[in-house]
């Protein structure tokens, strides 16, 4: 009678755990996470240059909106013939609303990008969710100091005039891209939240033309209503436009500055983790 003997496969060394990649963003280092982000930068630059369109708003906007308040404000501003003085009081200002027009098609992108299914690849990609948001900033960014340098070239033609420094300029601008990055959280949040895009502008277009409009860019608030002066005070825009026009005609810019900073700082804080939170819950 014979014995047959079996013997037990030696144990296995336990494998990896499967990624969650849904709740994994936080084991994600913060080299992969630049990676990640570089990568979508170049994925959103190359929509671009395969859609050149979408820069149109970016290269016509400062154009248009420069001309059109120089010729029909200009003289009732400064008097018939001043424009340029005019031109000096404006252009700062206007830097201050390319910001907040650009930041309006952030999200009205990434709602868009829901519509079309976009968003479903990078449910299965093991990416911190914050990165695409970040690369989307990055772009706008990018986009919002096209328009930027574009208006400074028209206001040059026009007769504008920089009476401090080069790098009061640049301070300017980098002050401008400061708050307009803040300001773009406020859209993705939007844009999120919104069932379509063109429910994401309209709601857009309701807090756009109060700040700006009700704001010191066109008009000294000196001009205004006392309860509109009130408002004029507190509105950040108010304050990114006279701090840029300090920074490039001269004049005092520390209280500007400081409250535009504080407003930037405060918008992100509440609306980046808002908008990264609803985000990882809608992918």
């Amino acid at each position: 009678m014979s014995t047959v003997t079996t013997t037990k496969p030696a144990p296995t060394a336990p494998g990896p755990a499967p990624v969650d990649v849904r709740s994994g963003e936080g084991r994600i280092g913060l080299r992969a996470n630049l990676r990640h982000i570089g990568a979508l930068v170049r994925r959103n630059a190359l929509q671009i240059k395969q859609d050149p369109e979408s820069m149109f708003d970016v290269l016509l906007m400062p154009i248009i909106f420069t001309l059109l308040f120089v010729f029909v404000f200009g003289g009732a501003m400064s008097g018939k013939g001043n424009q340029d003085v005019y031109v000096n009081y404006l252009v700062p200002g206007l830097m201050a609303m390319m910001g907040m027009n650009i930041a309006m098609g952030v999200g009205t992108g990434v709602n868009d990008d829901f519509k079309k299914g976009v968003m479903d690849r990078f449910r299965s990609m093991p990416i911190a969710r914050s990165s695409v948001l970040i690369a989307k900033i990055v772009v706008e960014l990018g986009r919002m100091m096209v328009a930027i340098v574009i208006l400074l070239a028209v206001g040059f033609i026009l007769g504008l005039s920089i009476k401090t420094s080069a790098f009061d300029l640049l301070l300017s601008i980098g002050l401008s891209a400061v708050f307009g990055a803040s300001l773009m959280w406020i859209f993705i949040l939007l844009g999120l939240t919104m069932k379509t895009a063109q429910a994401v502008q309209g709601m857009a277009m309701l807090v756009l033309m109060p700040l700006q409009f009700g704001s010191s860019i066109f008009a000294a608030p000196s001009t205004m209503p006392g309860w509109l002066q009130t408002f004029t005070d507190y509105n950040p825009l108010s304050n990114l436009a006279d701090a840029s026009r300090g920074l490039i005609n001269g004049g005092a810019v520390a209280h500007p500055v400081t409250v535009t900073l504080i407003w930037s700082v405060a918008i992100t804080a509440v609306t980046m983790p808002l908008a990264v939170r609803k985000f990882r819950q809608k992918t």
